[in-house]
């Protein structure tokens, strides 16, 4: 079904085998942020769930991983534990999938574990077990207090203080070998040079900046410019440091792609989805940020008692988000970033009753930071070969 689905767009084409498993281990959270598009937007299936995957749905979802991997011959594959709020999930529950699937598929590849926190709950406790299993932890922090407060309270109060606890024990030099990043969401309200402050003063190895998940249909609360002002705004901080103090993915694969290569975020280039979620009843689907869109967007109608990745893997949902170049949404074609951008985030092109063939909600956003870091790059560029130039007259001369 796949293929003769897919020659219409791109002859020899071939799916793309799933190397990142979004394990839903706890489908609850502890806080209420504002942005979330789990909870607060168009799709609301999780009240229906089990709060939390059982034994027997994590069993099924490592043997099907397992399947996959050999169908495939992957060497390699990418395993996080999410949510909700994955600690949730509570030491033996995660410690319990994490074996799980390694039992399952070790023989046959290396399987990178890593859990994706809010940090309020990351303790001595956590650490120590994601040090004996070889977890890495991710942690969301959208900045300075009164910005993360804002949107991300726990309870009556903001939730800074326990997230930063959570990070000094992560970042102490017992544990720190385990920090993998930092998530932010990006607040055009807040500073973007007292945002990338903040975030530094933990020291992480990366940082991931996100755009909050809006549609045509449900549109930013803010104008897309601000959003890339707000952008540059870090970008120029980033790319003029003498050694950049940590990697920022969103301008890292801007870059990539600008300079002809692949991409590995979600939203920026043409490189075909290899990420599966496996949700806390057991349903495979897409990835969760389609909640966004409206109710159901990410259901393939699969779960993993009765069907096999390889399913999800033909379903044309899935195919729709591997076609490359040929999956770039018709309006965009004619752009001059279409190869470099791809459209955009997937969700972010909705439109109701229309579907997903269409620009991002945040494309004029992305065109001027497309553009800026196009010229960032020229500009460059072209002092360093004119610095070489320099160098080879002088030696010339000589």
């Amino acid at each position: 079904m796949i293929a003769n689905g897919a020659d219409r767009y791109r002859p020899g084409w071939a799916p793309t085998p799933f190397r990142q498993y979004i394990l839903k281990v706890h489908g609850r959270c502890n806080l209420r942020c504002r942005y979330c598009y789990l909870y607060t937007m168009a799709d609301q299936r999780w009240r229906a769930r089990p709060p939390a995957m059982p034994a027997a749905v994590a069993e099924r979802a490592a043997a099907r991983i397992g399947e996959h991997v050999r169908a495939h011959g992957l060497d390699e594959i990418t395993v996080v534990l999410h949510g909700g709020e994955p600690l949730l999930a509570g030491l033996d529950g995660l410690a319990r999938t994490v074996r799980t699937v390694r039992a399952e598929v070790a023989d046959a590849a290396h399987v990178d574990f890593s859990v994706q926190t809010n940090g309020t709950l990351l303790d001595r406790d956590f650490l120590t077990l994601f040090d004996r299993l070889g977890v890495r932890v991710g942690v969301s922090l959208d900045g300075t207090a009164a910005t993360h407060d804002r949107f991300r309270p726990h309870g009556r109060r903001g939730s800074h203080a326990l997230v930063t606890r959570g990070l000094a024990e992560l970042t102490a030099p017992r544990f720190r070998h385990l920090f993998s990043g930092l998530l932010c969401v990006v607040d055009v309200d807040s500073d973007p040079l007292e945002t990338y402050a903040a975030l530094l003063a933990h020291r992480p190895p990366t940082v991931d900046l996100l755009l909050p998940h809006a549609t045509w249909s449900a549109p930013p609360a803010a104008p897309p410019e601000r959003y890339a002002d707000w952008l540059i705004g870090v970008f120029d901080a980033w790319f003029g440091a003498p050694a950049p103090p940590t990697r920022i993915r969103l301008f890292e694969e801007i870059v990539n792609v600008l300079l002809g290569g692949g991409s590995a975020v979600e939203g920026i280039g043409t490189t075909p989805t290899g990420m599966i979620v496996v949700e806390t009843d057991g349903g495979i689907e897409q990835s969760d940020t389609l909640s966004v869109a409206f109710e159901g967007a990410a259901d393939l109608g699969l779960d993993v008692e009765h069907h096999d990745f390889d399913a999800a893997l033909r379903h044309p949902r899935t195919v729709v988000r591997q076609l490359g170049a040929a999956g770039i949404p018709t309006p965009c074609r004619p752009c001059r970033w279409a190869g470099a951008c791809g459209g955009g985030m997937y969700a972010h092109r909705y439109r109701a009753g229309a579907g997903f063939d269409h620009r991002s909600v945040y494309c004029t956003a992305l065109d001027r930071l497309f553009e800026h870091v196009h010229g960032a790059l020229t500009a460059g560029l072209t002092a360093r070969r004119r610095e070489r130039e320099k160098q080879h007259t002088a030696e010339a001369r000589h």
